[in-house]
């Protein structure tokens, strides 16, 4: 994969392309026209995995009407690395050999999909975050409406359902359960359509994770694993492709086509009942206060009560070096906080059930902060706040 060398950029932007011809002048024409950035300071690295179509020849032939410095390598992965994970890796290492051994300030490494299209404030609300204290950012996508309206009308609604369910389990996270370096407001997608992180913090979890399927949530996962900030930033927003027939084996195209055959397939795996969300975030809440060392009376007890732990292993995950590991540790340890799958049926009762729960929790937070500080025994002044 040769790669030329002037001097290194600032921020790159490393983009696996397999059979993309059709796909990538409209990505690479997003990234030409970001907002509030200085394009000769960005590199894009477009990597031409196992291509079958000129995918690598066209991006050359763009090269010279784009502002910014564009690198085009050409590979044929083996069939064991020849999948999501094994690409997006290649690229991405690609992307950070751009940087050489660049000084100063710590550069930054981004991800998106060949087929996907940046909205014009993608790069600059990354920045934002990373200017805000975050290590990396997780984007958010929105579907191509063009192609969306091909959709089955069936198909649209059970996504939008479920997109409006995920929204309300993040604002229930935000009252119950916030996270310093991730404020509200904030998402829970993990998308190779949207990854950004310093070069530092790339390297320190030992580069993207090398599997077939769900590399973004494998790299995410590793980040919080190793005591890194972490922001899912609304602002950073990529157009993503909703065609049936994709690239990636067990990717949008392959969720999408599964649900057509199977209206009661499970919802994202992240989705669970209302109640049984409120529980897990009092739960974190709970840890979250014992490994910060700011427990209230009576946290370690109710928290061991609540999830039949002893206290002792209670307080050996709790002593964790980082919350992020200590909390996965925690939700294996506990079988009261074992996932239950939700099915699209589910979607409608348990809305409703999500929005009662929010106004009953803005509520009881308005009447706290309304009345005089008084002895910490109520419900939501204790355990859930």
């Amino acid at each position: 994969m040769p790669i030329s060398s002037p001097s290194p950029p600032h921020l790159v932007i490393a983009i696996p392309a397999r059979d993309e011809a059709d796909q990538l002048p409209a990505c690479l024409a997003a990234l030409a026209v970001q907002q509030g950035v200085q394009q000769d300071a960005i590199a894009v690295l477009v990597l031409a995995n196992n291509c079958s179509d000129d995918t690598a020849g066209l991006a050359r032939s763009l090269a010279p009407a784009l502002p910014y410095r564009l690198e085009v390598a050409e590979c044929c992965l083996p069939p064991r690395r020849a999948h999501a994970g094994g690409a997006r890796r290649a690229a991405m290492d690609a992307g950070a050999a751009l940087f050489g051994a660049a000084s100063g300030p710590d550069p930054l490494l981004f991800s998106t999909d060949a087929d996907g299209r940046a909205t014009p404030g993608w790069i600059a609300a990354n920045l934002a975050a990373f200017a805000a204290g975050a290590d990396a950012v997780a984007g958010t996508y929105a579907t191509d409406p063009t192609e969306a309206a091909l959709l089955p009308a069936s198909l649209r609604r059970w996504e939008a359902m479920e997109a409006r369910y995920a929204a309300l389990l993040e604002e229930l996270a935000t009252l119950v359960d916030s996270d310093p370096h991730d404020p509200w407001p904030r998402h829970a997608v993990h998308s190779g359509a949207s990854i950004a992180l310093r070069l530092s913090a790339y390297r320190a979890v030992g580069g993207l994770p090398e599997v077939p399927v769900g590399e973004d949530r494998a790299l995410f996962a590793a980040l919080l694993g190793a005591g890194l900030r972490v922001r899912h930033s609304p602002a950073a927003r990529v157009i993503v492709s909703c065609r049936l027939e994709g690239r990636a084996v067990g990717g949008m195209a392959d969720t999408l086509r599964q649900r057509l055959a199977q209206p009661d397939a499970p919802v994202d795996d992240r989705l669970e009942p209302a109640l049984a969300a409120l529980l897990r975030l009092r739960c974190r809440h709970a840890l979250r206060r014992l490994h910060s060392g700011r427990p209230r009376l009576g946290d370690p007890a109710r928290l061991a009560l609540a999830l039949g732990l002893p206290r002792e292993r209670l307080r050996a995950i709790a002593a964790m070096p980082h919350f992020w590991p200590a909390w996965e540790e925690l939700q294996r340890a506990a079988p009261a906080l074992r996932r239950r799958p939700l099915r699209l049926a589910d979607l409608p009762v348990e809305i409703a059930r999500g929005r009662t729960l929010l106004k009953l929790l803005r509520l009881g937070r308005a009447v706290v902060s309304g009345r005089a500080a008084g002895p910490a025994g109520s419900d939501l002044r204790g355990f859930a706040r």
